[in-house]
Parts: structure tokens; sequence; C-alpha cells
């Protein structure tokens, strides 16, 4: 413990420097799922069934890439289930644990996941619809992971030290879940999936009516479920009694859902399907109850040492208030080393600010000065150009105006005496053309006189023949 606590010092330090890396988004209602965090499900499709209104989902981010999703009850203050994927067996156990102010305060800006010690009364209602670390303080408990860290590495594992993936376990509760759960993954699942990365698991625990300090649940039970989404892929459930340390019993995925709340159905796809490859289902029963089988050899022999432990117990009694003493110390230590570098943080941030709003100022002025002389340089050529073509423009329409004026003052003499110049001509070639109209109405009225002559004089003939014709006799006229 002393070890695990000395590393988290420094890593607490390096956090403190570098704030803002870790983030747990609280997904919106109006996004499918857990939005960025699908891929770890089957399918990319979550579980069905929790649908409570006090049922909240959260994508786990580090580093700004998703690690892992988690359904958290704001009623029991304890997580419902999280779902990851095995990534490699963790090097190291840095504790680092997280709050999410989103879950309690919605309003609130802080968008990540922040100590609980940094936040310094910016989140309203607090605690009020998530676990705090005083909440195990002194109560028997430690914070028991569900995606445990040891089947995590680097910045996976980091992301598991969140209150949001945290439910109240004993000591021994927590050890033998992580020991069976670890054994279990890299033992029996892992080989006998033919691709690691489609290997979904879903680690949750069950709710039960006695809380901490009256506030967070205790687990009735706690369940793993896991599936390879492959060639010849299978499916299987785990399920860890609270009241049973050593407890771990296998079921198929059908019967774990039925544990849970009604309407549950946790894979989907191939996960979901009843064809599944029996043959590597019973290889990895068979690898669980070998596991089960030595953690029960494991157990009994614990038992036959218990009584040497009674002299190493008596020791940490006495040794603990030393041991709580220099936790405290370091604790100090820490958090005046967290606050020092927070203030020179602070000053360096304001004094650089300073001076880059001062560079930022001048140089907006300075380009706004040469802007205005370079607009005022470039305009007075043109005004300039403007002007001799307006006046050269005006020179020419007076010129215009001037010779449109001239010609119709000249045209009026020209045109009279034109008219004038042209009349005897006009006049001398028209008598012809009058002698001939007057040569042809003379010929006209002779031929009309000789014509009405010769139309009288053969009237007058035809009634002196008529009047001969009728008056003289046929015969003597036969004579």
């Amino acid at each position: 413990r002393q070890r695990t606590m000395k590393a988290s010092i420094v890593f607490l330090l390096c956090i403190s420097v570098f704030p803002g890396f870790s983030q747990g988004r609280v997904v919106r209602k109006d996004e499918a799922g857990f939005a960025e965090c699908n891929v770890f499900f089957s399918g990319q499709v979550p579980p069905e069934g929790f649908t409570e209104p006090f049922h909240v989902k959260i994508c786990q981010q580090y580093n700004k890439e998703p690690r892992f999703a988690t359904l958290y009850s704001t009623k029991d203050k304890i997580p419902l289930y999280s779902a990851f994927k095995f990534t490699k067996p963790a090097q190291s156990e840095e504790e680092n644990w997280l709050v999410e102010p989103q879950i309690d305060d919605p309003e609130n800006d802080l968008h990540e996941m922040v100590h609980e010690a940094d936040i310094g009364g910016t989140v309203a209602n607090l605690g009020a619809n998530q676990a705090l670390t005083s909440d195990y303080v002194g109560s028997g408990y430690e914070r028991g992971l569900l995606n445990p860290s040891l089947l995590n590495e680097e910045d996976f594992q980091v992301a598991t030290y969140t209150l949001t993936n945290a439910v109240p376990l004993s000591p021994a509760l927590s050890k033998s879940w992580h020991r069976d759960i670890g054994k279990v993954v890299e033992q029996a699942l892992i080989p006998h999936c033919s691709k690691m990365d489609h290997l979904y698991l879903l680690a949750g625990a069950v709710p039960s009516s006695v809380q901490v300090k009256g506030k967070v649940s205790v687990p009735e039970s706690l369940w793993l479920a896991a599936c390879c989404d492959a060639p010849e892929g299978w499916s299987l459930g785990l399920v860890k009694k609270t009241s049973d340390e050593s407890s771990l019993a296998d079921l198929t995925v059908r019967e774990l859902e039925k544990q849970l709340l009604p309407g549950v159905h946790l894979f989907k796809g191939n996960c979901g399907k009843d064809k599944q490859s029996q043959k590597n289902r019973e290889a990895v029963l068979q690898a669980v109850s070998q596991i089960r089988s030595g953690e029960q050899l494991g157990t009994n022999n614990n038992e036959e040492t218990k009584e040497n432990g009674l002299v190493r117990r008596v020791a940490g009694i006495i040794a603990t208030p030393f041991i709580k003493l220099l936790e405290l110390l370091i604790y100090i230590f820490v958090e005046l080393v967290k606050f020092v570098f927070y203030f020179l943080w602070l000053v360096v941030k304001r004094v650089v600010g300073t001076i880059l709003g001062g560079v930022c100022s001048l140089w907006n002025g300075l380009v706004s000065y040469l802007e205005a002389i370079s607009m005022v340089l470039i305009s007075i050529p043109y005004d300039v150009g403007r002007v001799i073509v307006n006046i050269f423009l005006g020179f020419l329409q007076i010129v215009q105006d001037v010779m449109s004026l001239t010609y119709r003052i000249l045209s009026i003499p020209v045109g009279f005496v034109l008219h004038l110049a042209a009349f005897p001509y006009r006049s001398i070639c028209a008598i012809p053309s009058v002698l001939q109209d007057m040569a042809t109405g003379i010929v006209g009225t002779f031929s009309l006189v000789i014509d009405a002559t010769a139309a009288v004089l053969h009237g007058f003939y035809y009634l002196a023949w008529h009047i001969l014709k009728r008056f003289v006799p046929k015969g003597s006229s036969g004579d």
C-alpha cells in the first residue's frame, strides 16, 4: 500500500501540472447509444432494457480518446455496468480518482473529469447524484472497479480510476473480484477468441438495499458478460455474490439477463444469436472451472495460515496510527505542492495573457494605421486620374456643342441659296413636259370633235334609213 501511495503521489503531481487530459462525457439524450463509445459494444449496439430516468450514459475518455463506456445510476450512486475491451495486462497500479461534474450539475462548464479536491465549490450540488471519496472514508468499503485497471494499460488504465466506475466492496471482495476477473479474461477468454479485438466485455453490479452512509448502494452481486464476436464465437456469463467472496458461478448470457432488470438484452448482432460454437464455449467453461478450483485450493491454504498472520495483524494495528500520520503528512505536502504549482500556473497565465493581449492590441492598431495610410495613398492617383478624365470629357462636350451650333447656323442660308439656284433649271426643264401635255390635249380635242361629228352623222343616217323603211311600201321598193 505504501508503494502504491508513493506512485500515486508522483502521478498526482503530474496531473496537477498538466490538467485537463481526462474526460468523462455525459452522453446527451439526442445522441445514439453512447456516441463515440459505441465501439465497446458488439455491433455498436448497447444493452437494452436499462431505461430508468436516473440512468446516465457516460463515455469515459482520456487524452481525447474513448476508453470505455459506463451506465451510471444516480439513484444508487454506483455504475450498473461498464463496457470495455481487453488491451494488455497493466504494468503498474497508479491510482488517480476523479469525479464527473456534469452528473451533479449539467449546466456546469466543466466538461471533463476532475479531482474532487480541485473543484473548489464550482459545481452545484456536488455529490447529489454520484458518490464521492468522503462516502468511502471510514466506511470499511473500498472503491472496487467494475472495469478492472489490471486489464488495461497506459491511458486505458488511468481512465478506469473514476468514481463513476467504482462500487463499494469489502477489501477482501475487491481483491477477489479483481483477481478472478483478471484470471478469467487472460487465461480463459482471450485464448479462446480468435480475434482479441472482437472480445466484448460487460462488467456490472446489481444494487441492493444496503447503503454506505445512507447514500451509496452496496452491490448485491457482481457479474461479467463476455462475447467473442468472431468466427466460431461464443458468449458467457459469470456472477459473484458479494456475500461469498469465493463464489464464481458460470451461466449463459440468457440466464444472466434474467437475474437483471426485466427486458434486459446485453448483446446484439452475432453475440445475441443462439448459433454459437458450443465447442469453444465448453473449452472456456473448462478453463473457468480450473481457475475456480485453483482459487478454492488457495482459500483452504489461506485458512491454514491465518494463525500465522495474527502477529502480523497485531503489528499492523500498532503501526496503523503512524502510517495514517505519514499519509496525512504526505497528503498535506501534495496539496501544498499542488497549490504552489496552481498559483504559479495562474500567475504565468495572467502575465502571458496580459503580454499577449498588449501585443495583439499593438499589432491590430499598427495594421489598422497602415491599412488607412495605404488606402489614402492608393486613392490619390485614382482621384487625380478621375479629375483629368472628367476635364477631357468636358472639353470634348464643349467642342461637340460648338460644332453642332455652327452646323445649324450655316445650314439655313446654304439651303436657301441652293433652292434659289435650282429654280431656273427646274423651270426650263419643265417647259418640254408642259408643251407635250398641251399638244396631247389639243390632239385629243380634235379627235374628240371628229368622233362626235361622225357619231352625229351616223345617227342621222340611221334615223333616215329607218323612216324610209317604215313609210315606203315593200312592193314599190321591189320595183
